[in-house]
């Protein structure tokens, strides 16, 4: 028998009904003028997708639907149940698996992304793949200005660990810009609705589940850019927010978050 899903309490303020195969999920929790002005950079990379913003719980009035809907936002969800990225991004996916779409392109709201990569996410979906990495570091990906911090444990820790637990030659493996079919995040083996996926992990262990289950996974190029001077745009602190990057990459590695046979 299949398990409940656990998902956290949210609505949905849905201003447009569906209308393509796939939807966008940009991830926000307070970007602010950030996130208006990538919405309206992805007006045109995103015809033919709904859009729809996963909100974390902003209070900073950037996701008042007077913001969001002149700039072609098809629904704004809001989590109101506990929990962080993980929880926002159950919540999308189990919204859109109810509302029947094909696919789940996923996105950080705070405008480092280079959103002209959305149709090749699109494209992969088309052709099959059901997890769809977007990666830096191929031919025809850009990195700009990323911290050398995040350079070394990117290179050193993070890329190698997935490799050997996902047996897949990934390349930029904390990028969040990917993709992943409904039929994906709906098998059983996956086991993706549990409350246990509260922060990063959730990334890390779709990543490693999909290769290791033989699901057709690939990388794409894509742009990450952040910004040549001023603080780094990031939700993770400095010093305890990386050691809970860690601690979730080994967990998920070491096959902590696998279900249970039973």
């Amino acid at each position: 028998m299949t398990p409940a899903r656990e998902v956290p309490a949210y609505s949905a303020d849905e201003y447009r009904p569906r209308s393509a195969d796939y939807c966008v999920c940009v991830f926000v929790i307070n970007e602010n003028g950030k996130l208006h002005k990538q919405l309206d950079a992805m007006r045109g990379p995103a015809a033919g997708l709904d859009v729809v913003v996963a909100d974390g719980g902003s209070s900073d009035g950037s996701t008042a639907r007077e913001q969001l809907e002149p700039r072609g936002v098809n629904t704004l969800l809001t989590k109101t149940g506990p929990g962080k990225l993980g929880a926002q991004m159950r919540m999308a996916f189990a919204w859109a698996l109810d509302r029947g779409y094909r696919g789940v392109v996923c996105i950080d709201g705070n405008g480092k992304d280079g959103v002209e990569a959305l149709p090749r996410f699109t494209a992969a979906l088309d052709e099959g793949y059901d997890h769809v990495q977007g990666s830096r570091f191929i031919p025809g990906g850009v990195s700009e200005n990323l911290p050398r911090s995040r350079h070394w444990g990117l290179k050193l820790l993070h890329v190698p660990m997935m490799r050997l637990a996902s047996r897949f030659p990934y390349t930029d493996t904390t990028n969040g810009f990917r993709a992943y079919s409904a039929k994906f995040l709906a098998d059983s083996r996956v086991a993706t609705f549990r409350d246990v996926f509260v922060g990063y992990e959730l990334h890390y262990y779709l990543a490693i589940r999909a290769a290791r289950l033989g699901f057709r996974v690939t990388e794409i190029p894509v742009a990450r850019r952040y910004p040549a001077t001023g603080p780094v745009p990031t939700k993770i602190s400095p010093v305890r927010g990386n050691l809970r990057v860690i601690r979730c990459l080994f967990a998920a590695c070491f096959g902590r978050y696998n279900p249970s046979p039973a």
